[in-house]
């Protein structure tokens, strides 16, 4: 193998490859013989066909695996042989001509296209200094969050027959929808219960029972929203002839043993005890979110350096597609709403580059303080992703036991919160309690 640097400009170096026909030849003679053994063919006896008859019947299909072959070993040899730290997966550009080569006609000739990850030093995080915002889970977080549940199990009583419906009660009610007086598909119930305020029904059709009392009968007319899911029924008006059967007020349950006993739990205390947990739980989990963003926040102001295109350009494209799939339904967050494709592209063209600064970052502080993924944390994960999938858990261990590339996007989150734990506990970390209100304010997007 003959390997010549062609080109190096910034982050990329170009090689000239060049692996001789007689090189080639003596794969292909090797890999014949290796499969002679296993080849049965008609006329001879399994494992006694001549090496010459394969050659003769398969010498070409064996050439096309052998180059590729050679391809694979010799651009890796001359990654490794010239020390270089692919950043992406190089660009092979054969340069002979492929018949010829496969023919052993002429010798395998490529170029091999690397870019770099790039040389740079990692500031010293073990002298930065971070603040990790705690909150703690008293008796009235708990109360509040109880109160809370106690809300959303209110039941509803009937109410005298000239009681008037209000924001908050429920009303029963029998209803027919028309759409220029003909009755469409889904617009007829009976004895429907609907809680007046909860923005569960078509935008109007609440605001017009306000004010109805048990017997009612009475037309409310709505305009179906230009985005509703049924486009037969999208932007038009509707009619819809309601019949009150009776009014209901809301009674809120009451905070004891019963409402406990509602969510399968055997008194009030039990399900405070789950309360407490699972505030816990949530109030920890931020407070590490938080702490994680500020030492992103600090390792991003700590470097520069140089970013490989091919990388910056790979996460702004997913990044960019998930950003026009939000946009296509209307999900877009309120101030990206605003903005022009150009200032969207600009921005997240910076959120790439971040994330391919700091990915690279973090990559190399775990180079150099070993850290590593066990097997068993690697199964975990696979498991866990599994288990999203209810009654597909073996096909999902299957697809990632057989994609690599699958694998590797489970142990990239492992890998980069093993390397935020280690800058946890080296670096110089101090603890502030705050409300919970401060805890859970909104960080600014980068």
């Amino acid at each position: 193998m003959d390997v010549k640097e062609l080109k190096s400009e910034g982050l990329s170096k170009t090689y000239n490859v060049t692996v001789s026909k007689a090189d080639l030849e003596g794969k292909l003679e090797a890999k014949i013989k290796e499969m002679q053994p296993q080849v049965s063919i008609k006329g001879f006896r399994p494992g006694k066909v001549p090496t010459s008859h394969i050659r003769k019947m398969f010498g070409q299909s064996i050439m096309r695996d052998v180059v590729e072959e050679t391809v694979n070993e010799t651009s890796q040899q001359a990654i490794n042989d010239n020390k270089l730290r692919p950043a992406g997966q190089p660009k092979v550009d054969l340069r002979a001509n492929g018949e010829d080569v496969t023919n052993g006609k002429a010798d395998l000739e490529y170029t091999l296209t690397v870019e770099l990850i790039p040389d740079f030093e990692v500031a010293d995080f073990e002298k930065l200094k971070f603040t990790r915002l705690t909150t703690e889970v008293d008796d009235k977080i708990v109360e509040d969050r109880i109160k809370k549940l106690a809300e959303g199990s209110k039941s509803y009583k009937k109410k005298a027959k000239t009681a008037k419906a209000k924001d908050g009660d429920a009303v029963l009610i029998d209803f027919v929808g028309t759409v220029d007086g003909v009755a469409f598909d889904g617009g007829a119930m009976e004895g429907h219960q609907l809680v007046l305020g909860s923005g569960s029904f078509i935008p109007g059709f609440e605001e017009g029972l306000v004010g109805v009392k048990a017997g009612d009968e009475l037309d409310v007319k709505v305009t179906f929203p230009a985005d509703y899911q049924a486009a037969d029924l999208a932007g038009k008006d509707a009619v819809f002839a309601t019949k009150v059967i009776e009014v209901q007020g809301a009674e809120d349950a009451k905070i004891d043993d019963e409402l406990a006993t509602k969510f399968g739990l055997e008194n009030l205390e039990k399900l405070k005890e789950i309360i407490k947990e699972q505030t816990d739980s949530e109030f920890a989990s931020q407070s590490r979110m938080k702490l994680k963003r500020a030492i992103l926040d600090e390792l991003d102001k700590k470097h520069s350096f140089d970013l490989p295109p091919g990388m910056v350009t790979a996460e702004f494209d997913n990044i960019w597609a998930q950003v026009q799939a939000e946009k296509q339904a209307g999900q877009l967050d309120e101030d990206d709403a605003k903005k022009t494709d150009k200032q969207l592209e600009k921005d997240y063209k910076k959120i790439a580059e971040r994330r391919v600064r700091l990915g690279l970052v973090l990559a190399e502080i775990g180079q150099k303080q070993e850290v590593s993924i066990s097997n068993e944390e690697l199964q975990g994960a696979m498991i866990a992703e599994a288990r999203r999938y209810p009654g597909q858990e073996q096909q999902v261990i299957e697809f990632y036991q057989k994609n690599p590339n699958a694998i590797a996007q489970l142990r990239a989150p492992i890998f980069e919160e093993k390397v935020v734990d280690l800058i946890i506990e080296k670096a110089k970390v101090t603890d502030k309690a705050v409300k919970e209100e401060v805890l859970f304010e909104e960080d600014p997007m980068i």
